[in-house]
């Protein structure tokens, strides 16, 4: 498969997607903290035991990186789609079944799983917890979902106005930002930036596909502008410094998502795509290129299923 990619297909983006999975399972493996306490299991979470893990996040929360290599592909994905005229239903249940297929899977997986251990003598609030933990990465894939399900429009949107449609979504999500800290009475509607913050970044994606990225040292540039309003931020601002939740704080900066997360999508992308060009003469290399299509090839298993062994590693070892 690799040798028998096109010399026109953007590596970089198989390579960030890539990468994005590998920094996800090891961030979720070295938070997690378990203990036994009193002859159960106590979950902890390294977020609040270590508190200066926090900054650590800044790297590890990296759903910003897969919601712009989203964008990407899913406007080369349509844009292909028109070209052979296929049907919006046709794209989009083969976009999906790539997608909810390995999900059902999983899902049956810990039906069953679940109903074995309560049958077996298990604890009620252990098969919860558990089947909590193990279950962590569907949130990602029911935002997507919604997401696949607007790329005509989030498409037609980027053809009209351009970057407009960037600013149009950050407009929205900054507004949800200060309801929620100024109106607690409607903070129900600031649970719309699962869509506004992650639709922003996706529209960036667009953007870099249809080639109007500015140059390599202004994405730099945006990258460390982005990254030093981040700081002021977390440091003047509402905005916790974790960009995951951490159990207990008052405030997520993903529970509903936050304009910082913007910000860090800003530094993210700048600077990874600043290095653009550099990773793709890197990815031409044979090594580089087989390791990233091997890793992209089971992608959705590795993600889906990466906390259910770390579950059953915590059992196992308990």
């Amino acid at each position: 498969m690799a040798g028998a990619t096109p010399d026109e297909r953007n590596r970089c983006v198989d390579f960030l997607r890539a990468a994005s999975i590998l920094a996800v399972i090891l961030g979720h493996w070295i938070m997690a903290a378990p203990q036994v306490v009193d002859g159960s299991i106590r979950p902890g979470h390294m977020l609040d035991l270590a508190r200066w893990t926090q900054g650590l996040t800044w790297i590890f929360q990296v759903m910003p990186v897969f919601f712009l290599v989203g964008g990407y592909s899913n406007a080369v994905s349509w844009a292909s789609a028109g070209r052979r005229g296929t049907p919006y239903a046709a794209w989009l249940a083969g976009r999906l079944q790539r997608l909810v297929g390995p999900l059902l899977v999983l899902l049956t997986a810990w039906a069953i799983l679940g109903a074995g251990a309560w049958l077996y003598g298990a604890r009620p609030t252990l098969v919860k917890i558990s089947s909590q933990m193990a279950l962590i990465p569907v949130w990602f894939l029911s935002v997507y979902v919604v997401v696949a399900l607007l790329v005509p429009w989030t498409c037609s949107l980027w053809r009209r106005m351009g970057w407009g449609s960037v600013a149009m979504f950050v407009a929205c999500a900054v507004a949800m930002d200060a309801l929620f800290f100024h109106a607690p009475a409607l903070r129900w509607v600031t649970w719309s930036n699962y869509l506004f913050v992650w639709l922003a970044v996706h529209q960036v994606g667009h953007a870099w596909q249809a080639g109007r990225l500015p140059s390599f040292p202004a994405r730099v540039a945006i990258g460390v502008a982005s990254g030093a309003l981040l700081v002021w931020a977390v440091s003047a601002g509402p905005w916790p410094m974790s960009m995951v939740g951490v159990p207990g704080d008052p405030v997520s900066n993903t529970q509903p998502p936050k304009v910082t997360l913007l910000l860090l999508a800003g530094m993210q992308a700048g600077l990874l795509l600043g290095l653009e060009g550099p990773i793709r003469r890197w990815l031409h290399g044979s090594i580089a290129w087989t390791a990233t299509v091997l890793v992209n090839g089971m992608i959705m298993t590795v993600y889906l299923w990466h906390l259910t062994v770390m579950t059953l590693v915590v059992g196992v070892v308990w």
